[in-house]
């Protein structure tokens, strides 16, 4: 078997070129023998952690690098041969994309210069094979200028792609790298892991360039070629140049540079001087203890934070709790209401450094499942703001790390089912309506089995005829391919010292963002921090509904004050009375709420996780019901079982519940439970938990359990590969839920100004919160001239307490700046609606939308009088004052200008009277 490491491989994350994803390439270099392989897809470094990871499980070595484009039109293969080096081509790729809109890179050969300390670069010849670009003497320039910087190591590669000529100009290739001092190498130029890609790598190209197939012409390729080929195969095509195919081992060996050495290392501002980070976190918690637990601590709770100290300490994980408590320390000072949720919730620590408000007492935690010594990953902790104020906290992370050292992480939109067949149909010259009809069948699918024929024939479509057939098949193809990098919803990566040196940062769409180029799988791969800063509209209405009630009320609430298990409060969960309740507000949750009548908090965490597709296709719900109302036997097949399922009846209902029946009764180690987990959270991508089948099934019967029990708890459990929630998550959202029914039973008035000071929010128009108020005994006024603002407010009602007065927002097209003036200018009130209109400056589409809305009552004018009197209102300036103001203007222009010479003109017939 002749040595060879493929080292020009275009990925899919050279976007729309690669016709293979990473792992497909790096398996089929394992299946050829290739000693190496490279990915170097074009300015990015996007794709190269999934081959990483695939490279390490398939046992190939990668080497790191990128293909590098430059704005003059040449272009270099970099390869990093250590740290060192790597991190200045990180630097270098920031450089170009920060210069650039989203999605580009501008690079210039200096740059490269620049940043070139420990590359290595293969320069890449003209890409069309006519031999007069060979000897071209600016290809030539360019060359020699390379080998005269980089010296020893710079190459210059060669490609064999039947086109014909392949063999004259490899040798003038290797003439021209004798003597410019670049010995030869040989790629493949690989495109796609096998040949069958090749009409998807037409496809993609014709996406690319906007064009269909049958416009392409020379844009495609001319063959199938550009695939990874055997070492055997490519010393055949380089037959006589064996010294090139040789060379590729040694720039492999010489490239030594891992991913693996990537060490995070965490920001340290934030511990005082004096402390260690551990010692730090451990001083904070015992001090947030205190507070939490003013009767004392309890030993269960006690026990938990020892356990969880020991493991941050031995993990090195206590900058990273105190990063989080850091910035949520800010948001509190800032009266920023927030929450963690999803697997924080498992930690005592994170609940008495108030990060989360779910008291580890009251609930069955599983900290393994947040952070795990086997696992040897940081901790995702993620935190919920005011969706209104969660850029305050935003920029507060700028303002402290800087944006060297803070960025977004990347969210990889890929093809799903719609967009796949949508740009899949064009490039084929389908027609419209055909790709229409296709689209519109994929509705909420995400899978290539979403192509069926029965769906073809309900749309009238004959899924024998070869055009669809070849259209949905290079559609399954294309699922799941990456479309482009975006910015994760509130994904923070911050680090002690240059970010751009672990992996490149781009420009954002949104101004004054900017991105690393991997998302949330590849900083888990690599072990790298994420901090989760998202927006939840619940948090900025309860904060708002806090408010008012401590305004007009006088009673100081917030989440951990609100008073627990309130029957009231149940009683009207029960009947299902939930409208602008968070998470049980849906249809779905309101037929659900009668049927299993909430009466505890923990109910309450099942009511939030059990409406979810995972449960209900994995047949969990109707057993449960049933179990509960006392008509189907609770029974455990071993008491290992019973602690794992006895709180939800012997049904698994949690995330967490299905790892802890993998290990206690499949024999799971726990990094083996941990992978389980990722299936059942990689809900989009079904088919992922089928893997496990065997194991957990095999498992269970090897330790006493019958095979038909198997059998159903492992059904049960792919119903998860559906979505279903993790407890920690479900029990996070389970406290807003109760405080937001608390609040709509206690103070219906509050609570719904809130709401709708809040909008856009929730499963509910304004219109139908107004109405569920009234129906709850809240006098709801309308909105006025002379009472309203821009926010709903309450006002003082003799009967009922407090009264709702809507404000202008509810008003469909006013803008908050005219009724600022409205409110800034009235004054005592107004009386009339020309006297509004001149005091407040509101045009007469202003002015009609308020008669619209009946806004003028206070007027003595209902909403007909008050339309006829706005149409009579004249907002035009006065003459006289027209002219004098221009007189005026003139007089002060000539001031101004030093013109004193002349006698200031002041013309006499703007003074006379009109």
């Amino acid at each position: 078997m002749t040595p060879y490491a493929e080292l020009q491989v275009t990925s899919n994350f050279s976007f729309l070129r690669g016709a293979s994803h990473p792992d497909e390439l790096v398996a089929q270099a394992a299946a050829l023998g290739l000693a190496a392989i490279a990915i170097t897809d074009r300015n990015t470094l996007a794709g190269v952690v999934r081959a990483h990871v695939a490279a390490r499980e398939a046992g190939v070595r990668l080497v790191v690098g990128a293909r590098l484009d430059f704005t003059c039109g040449s272009s270099v293969l970099c390869f990093p041969q250590d740290r060192a080096a790597y991190g200045r081509l990180s630097r270098l790729l920031t450089l170009g994309k920060r210069r650039a809109p989203k999605g580009e890179c501008r690079l210039a050969r200096d740059d490269l210069y620049d940043h070139g300390e420990g590359q290595i670069v293969v320069a890449l010849p003209p890409a069309r094979a006519d031999l007069s670009l060979v000897s071209n003497p600016a290809f030539a320039r360019r060359l020699e200028e390379l080998a005269r910087h980089f010296g020893g190591r710079c190459y210059l590669a060669a490609q064999h792609l039947y086109r014909g000529d392949d063999a004259r100009r490899i040798a003038q290739l290797a003439r021209l790298g004798a003597r410019l001092g670049a010995p030869l190498i040989a790629t493949g130029d690989v495109h796609a892991h096998t040949p069958g890609r090749r009409p998807l790598q037409d496809v993609l190209t014709c996406i690319r360039e906007g064009c269909t197939i049958a416009e392409a012409g020379l844009r495609l390729a001319a063959n199938a070629e550009r695939h990874l080929k055997s070492g055997a195969e490519m010393a055949r095509l380089f037959a006589g140049h064996a010294d090139a195919v040789a060379r590729t081992i040694e720039i492999a060996g010489r490239c030594g540079f891992s991913l693996d050495e990537l060490a995070y290392e965490y920001p340290d501002e934030i511990v005082p001087e004096g402390h260690t980070p551990q010692s730090w976190l451990v001083a904070l918690t015992r001090a947030g203890a205190r507070e939490r637990y003013p009767g004392g601590v309890p030993p269960k709770v006690r026990a938990q934070l020892d356990h969880e100290f020991g493991l941050i300490d031995k993990l090195g994980y206590a900058p990273y709790f105190l990063t989080v408590h850091d910035i949520v320390r800010f948001a509190r000072a800032r009266g920023i209401l927030c929450q963690g949720r999803g697997s924080a919730a498992n930690s005592a620590v994170c609940y008495c450094l108030r990060i989360t408000a779910v008291d580890p007492d009251k609930s069955e935690i599983l900290f393994e499942r947040f952070v795990s010594a086997e696992r040897g990953e940081p901790p995702d902790i993620d935190v919920d703001f005011e969706h209104q104020r969660r850029e305050e906290v935003i920029q507060y992370i700028y303002a402290k790390y800087g944006r060297d050292r803070a960025a977004l992480a990347a969210t990889t939109i890929t093809y799903r089912g719609r967009s796949a067949i949508r740009d899949v149909g064009k490039a084929l010259g389908l027609s419209l309506d055909t790709v229409g009809a296709l689209a519109g069948t994929l509705a909420g699918r995400y899978g290539g089995d979403a192509f069926c024929d029965a769906d073809l024939r309900g749309i009238g479509l004959d899924p024998k005829a070869p055009g669809l057939r070849r259209a949905v098949r290079l559609a399954r193809a294309l699922i799941g391919f990456p479309r482009h990098l975006s910015q994760h919803v509130g994904g923070f990566v911050i680090s002690r010292g240059p970010l751009s040196e672990l992996v490149p940062i781009a420009n954002a769409a949104m101004p004054e963002r900017t991105v690393i180029e991997w998302n949330k799988d590849d900083l888990d791969a690599l072990g790298l921090l994420k901090v989760d800063v998202l927006g939840l509209g619940m948090l900025t209405c309860l904060r708002k509904a806090f408010a008012l009630i401590a305004r007009h009320h006088g009673r100081a609430l917030d989440l951990a004050t609100v008073p627990a298990e309130d029957a009231a409060t149940y009683d009207m969960l029960c009947a299902a009375d939930s409208i602008g309740v968070f998470q049980v507000e849906s249809r779905a949750q309101m037929s659900m709420l009668p049927r299993l009548k909430p009466r505890t908090f923990y109910d309450l965490v099942i009511e939030v996780a059990i409406v979810r597709p995972g449960p209900i296709q994995g047949d969990m719900v109707h057993p449960y019901l049933r179990r509960r109302r006392g008509e189907e036997p609770v029974d455990y097949p071993s008491p290992e079982l019973e602690r794992v399922l006895g709180r939800t009846l012997g049904v698994p209902l949690f995330q967490e519940q299905a790892m802890r029946i993998a290990v206690v009764a499949a024999g799971f180690s726990p990094g083996e439970a941990d992978a389980l987990r990722r299936a059942m959270a990689a809900w989009r991508r079904p088919g992922m938990i089928d893997g496990f089948h065997d194991k957990l099934v095999e498992g269970m019967v090897a330790n006493g359990y019958a095979r038909g029990f198997a059998e159903r708890c492992f059904r049960q459990i792919l119903g998860f590969g559906e979505y279903g929630f993790p407890e920690s998550h479900a029990a996070s959202f389970a406290l807003l839920a109760y405080v937001s029914a608390w609040l709509k039973r206690h103070y219906p008035a509050a609570f719904t100004c809130a709401l709708l000071n809040s909008q856009p929010m929730g499963f509910y128009a304004p219109a139908q919160l107004v109405r569920d108020a009234r129906e709850h005994g809240v006098e709801v006024r309308a909105a006025d001239v002379n009472a309203s603002d821009w926010d709903c407010a309450l006002e003082a009602d003799g009967e009922s307490g407090m009264a709702l007065r809507l404000g202008f927002r509810q008003v469909k097209g006013l803008k908050q700046a005219g009724i600022g003036r409205l409110v800034a200018n009235r004054g005592a009130g107004y009386a009339r609606v020309d006297d509004l209109a001149r005091r407040a400056g509101l045009s007469p589409a202003t002015l009609a939308r308020l008669a619209r809305a009946d806004a003028f009552r206070s007027l003595g004018l209902d909403r007909r009088q008050a339309a006829w009197a706005v149409r009579g209102v004249d907002t035009a300036p006065l003459p006289l004052f027209e002219r004098f103001l221009n007189s005026f203007l003139i007089c002060t222009a000539l001031f101004l200008l030093g013109d004193r010479s002349r006698r200031t003109y002041v013309p006499k017939k703007s003074l006379r009277r009109p």
